[in-house]
């Protein structure tokens, strides 16, 4: 009996879990919600634009659709960004846009229950509390969790529309 019922707890955590795609961006873990990642992509030279931000590296056509290719790193404001064997393209879907970010590498796909994830932290973050969701605990990781949309659709990423178009 005592099965069952670990069993039907086990089961009722899974169904709250959720997962992220963690990647790398310097000597930090971040990680986002893996239903917003179409694909991961090796990085490969883009179009520049002319007048677009820093951070904003470029379009590239992914199978006739024209991609802006955003890189975390320059966001974020990170000291050094070098382009190599292990730099991909996280391309994902948030609301009607396709957008590429350049992380320093993917990881793996972790699930988190509700009680692993906590409240984002107000300072000592190197971008804004704004677009994170939370600090994943899990073992002797922390992860922290990028809420993509928010960061995605802020009036600063405005100017991918401008870009893209």
């Amino acid at each position: 009996m005592t099965s069952k019922l670990n069993a039907a707890n086990a089961a009722a955590v899974d169904a709250h879990s959720r997962e992220f795609l963690v990647f790398s961006l310097g000597e930090e873990e971040y990680a986002v919600d893996i239903l917003k990642v179409q694909e991961i992509r090796g990085y490969e030279n883009v179009t520049r634009i002319a007048n677009a931000p820093d951070f904003i590296k470029g379009v590239t056509n992914l199978r006739g659709v024209i991609v802006p290719i955003v890189d975390l790193r320059i966001k974020f404001h990170l000291d050094k960004v070098e382009y190599g064997g292990q730099t991909v393209v996280i391309v994902v879907n948030v609301g009607e846009r396709i957008v590429g970010i350049v992380v320093d590498g993917v990881s793996d796909v972790m699930s988190l229950t509700p009680e692993q994830i906590k409240p984002a932290p107000e300072f000592g973050v190197t971008l804004s509390s704004d677009y994170l969701s939370g600090l994943g605990s899990l073992e002797d990781r922390m992860l922290v969790l990028v809420d993509i949309e928010k960061l995605l659709t802020s009036e600063e990423m405005a100017l991918v529309d401008h870009v893209a178009e």
